[in-house]
């Protein structure tokens, strides 16, 4: 899994999360853009922690349930990266 992680761009561990903050040109850009992930883990059933600074915005990973990372997570950190575009 640790070479999962490494090939997200972008992406951390941090305090045994995956963690990423992206900055968005302006703040309904990343509200729109924390509605389409959160229309996504919906249906994943998988939610990551959503943390929303102006134009921050920060994703936190982790399975609760598992005690860590797990694929799901880094499956999510995927999509989450495709639903936000390079930033």
């Amino acid at each position: 899994m640790d070479s999962a992680i490494t090939d997200l761009d972008g992406w951390e561990r941090a305090d045994g999360t995956l963690r990423r903050s992206v900055k968005f040109p302006a703040f309904l850009e990343g509200i729109d853009a924390v509605r389409r992930v959160a229309a996504h883990a919906e249906s994943e059933d998988h939610h990551p922690d959503i943390d929303i600074r102006w134009r921050t915005v920060t994703f936190t990973l982790v399975t609760h349930s598992e005690g860590g990372i797990t694929d799901k997570d880094v499956q999510m950190a995927s999509d989450i990266s495709e639903i936000v575009g390079d930033r």
